[in-house]
């Protein structure tokens, strides 16, 4: 099943149970789906979004919602920082669990030595890989300092 479908069907669920903050966030998570839809289909993509495209979205709503909770709470609004924070939860249900720090460094040191990287000249092309394999599990800052740290030693 489609991320696309498990919005879709989660949504008619919190129809029918009456959770209407689950459902408002279901919506404005199917809006910015709809809205990159249309984006792509100016780039003549009819099918509109790929799959790793909603994962980028459901990323940055997450980062988003984490973002303004902690604006919330510096202002002493604490209620709004917890609805932040529940619509990232929410979120974060259709996001695949992210990996820690040595699974992280793992597949780093992995892909390293799958494509002979042997300098920081090769950075753009292992972390390139690394986003195409692990879309929507890693975070590619903690990844990026791990690959810099492989290649300088490497050099």
């Amino acid at each position: 099943m489609s991320l696309r479908e498990q919005i879709t069907g989660e949504m008619k669920s919190a129809m029918k149970a009456g959770e209407k903050a689950r459902l408002s966030t279901l919506r404005l998570v199917s809006a910015a789906i709809k809205d990159r839809d249309i984006a792509a289909r100016a780039e003549d993509r009819c099918t509109g979004c790929e799959e790793t495209e909603i994962m980028a979205i459901l990323q940055k709503l997450v980062k988003q919602r984490e973002e303004s909770a902690v604006t919330y709470e510096k202002a002493g609004r604490l209620d709004l920082a917890e609805a932040e924070r529940a619509e990232a939860d929410v979120v974060r249900e259709f996001l695949p669990k992210p990996m820690d720090a040595a699974e992280i460094a793992k597949a780093a040191e992995t892909v390293v030595s799958e494509l002979d990287a042997s300098g920081l000249k090769d950075m753009g092309r292992v972390m390139g890989e690394l986003k195409t394999r692990y879309a929507g599990r890693m975070d590619f800052g903690q990844a990026g300092a791990k690959v810099k740290h492989l290649l300088a030693g490497a050099a």
